[in-house]
């Protein structure tokens, strides 16, 4: 019987403390395909590594069974594509582009292949519609009669894991090493696959794959962003963000934060949830944020405001939501307009390069970074581009100088 493997595309902390741990633990060979080839010759090296997970005690869990494959060699990854079991893909938006042409590549060997059958690919990325946006660019190199739909399944997931950076310090002593915290499941869509779910603990198939997709955005993210900036704001000097969270103040707001995306949520997927799953996912999440051991910094949670201000993103996306739905979202919008003060710096004192250039967008005045960043019209949009401006101005500090 021949062996089960998972390739996964993008050996980072998602792909390894997550997806290739849950495989590996279930007898899977997990072969990794990742540009850094340092970290391709060490899992070659090594044959494993080690997941440290932090919780209220300190645990190491060993993968075993994994090799990796250079992604620049196409030839290497579409023969891997070719063989595998079963994908997953965690590399993040803007290069999933970059790996089309290997899994094109790939599949077309694979359907000329009949020891093969439909490949299911698990998208393990932060971002909503992942199906589609990879469905649509794999039609766009496949043969005009490949059969896309039926050959190849694309799952979409909802992925809660909270996986901190590691310090310099700590990835000298050992580069494989991933920190995770102790919660461990992986939300996929039971529709999206196109052959027998894999038998591997933790995977939870959900018929309404957006519902939860939203559920990750609009609560979980939305939340720990919240808690980042009015954090930050609250508290400049703190790193971690159980440090912001032991200030009761901040605490509540995140969780006020929280419930009325929850409420919009409810109103959206009346037959997904109920306001007690939703209002104990919160105080779950809550209490995961809070977890001392993982020591999640303000700066990782709060990195990237573009991204996360964007148009359809945790803020954005659910205020468009309760916009339609005609619902309250002021407490959503108050959260949002924290991450104006948000200078949060990594262990070396850096700021990150996306958060300079929404500073350079924001010295444009509010009305210019809302437009360029969050798609906020200033005439179509005007009244909530003007909560905006005034929420912000209200808790402008001296040093602040926001242009209006």
């Amino acid at each position: 019987m021949e062996k089960r493997s998972i390739l996964i595309v993008g050996a980072g902390k998602i792909g390894r403390s997550l997806i290739g741990q849950l495989f590996g633990m279930s007898g899977y060979e997990v072969v990794f395909s990742d540009i850094d080839k340092k970290l391709v010759d060490l899992l070659n090296r090594e044959g494993s590594y080690k997941v440290v997970v932090k919780g209220e005690s300190e645990e190491q869990i060993v993968v075993p069974n994994v090799r990796a494959v250079d992604a620049a060699d196409r030839e290497a990854v579409a023969e891997e594509v070719r063989k595998a079991t079963i994908m997953a893909v965690s590399v993040g938006k803007n290069a999933l582009l970059k790996i089309v042409p290997s899994l094109v590549e790939g599949l077309t060997r694979r359907f000329c292949d009949p020891a093969r059958g439909p490949l299911d690919i698990i998208l393990a990325e932060n971002m909503r519609s992942a199906d589609q946006f990879l469905r649509n660019e794999l039609k766009r190199g496949v043969p005009e009669n490949f059969p896309l739909d039926e050959y190849v399944g694309l799952i979409e997931t909802s992925i809660g894991k909270m996986v901190p950076i590691i310090s310099v310090a700590e990835l000298e002593k050992d580069p494989l090493t991933v920190f995770a915290e102790p919660y461990n499941l992986l939300i996929v869509d039971r529709q999206g696959f196109r052959n027998e779910l894999p038998d591997v603990a933790g995977l939870a198939p959900k018929d309404n794959i957006k519902a939860w997709v939203d559920r990750k955005a609009f609560i979980h993210n939305l939340g720990h962003a919240a808690a980042a900036y009015y954090g930050y704001y609250s508290h400049p000097d703190a790193i971690y963000l159980y440090e912001v969270l032991d200030d009761q103040e901040v605490l509540q707001f995140t969780r006020e934060v929280m419930l009325q995306s929850a409420a919009i949520l409810l109103k959206l997927y009346p037959d997904d949830f109920t306001t007690e799953d939703l209002s104990d996912h919160i105080e779950d999440l809550l209490c995961r944020f809070r977890n001392r051991a993982l020591r999640d910094t303000l700066f990782r949670i709060g990195q990237d405001i573009p991204r996360k201000l964007g148009p359809d993103d945790r803020f954005m996306g659910v205020i468009r939501v309760a916009i339609s739905l005609g619902m309250p979202h002021d407490k959503i919008l108050e959260a949002m307009a924290y991450a104006f003060f948000f200078k949060a710096t990594d262990e070396n004192g850096n700021r990150s390069a996306q958060d300079l250039i929404f500073e350079r967008e924001l010295a444009g005045g509010v009305n210019h970074a809302l437009q360029r960043i969050c798609g906020i019209d200033p005439v179509t949009d005007r009244e909530l581009s003007e909560k905006i401006k005034k929420i912000s101005t209200d808790r402008l500090k001296n040093e602040e100088n926001i242009g209006t």
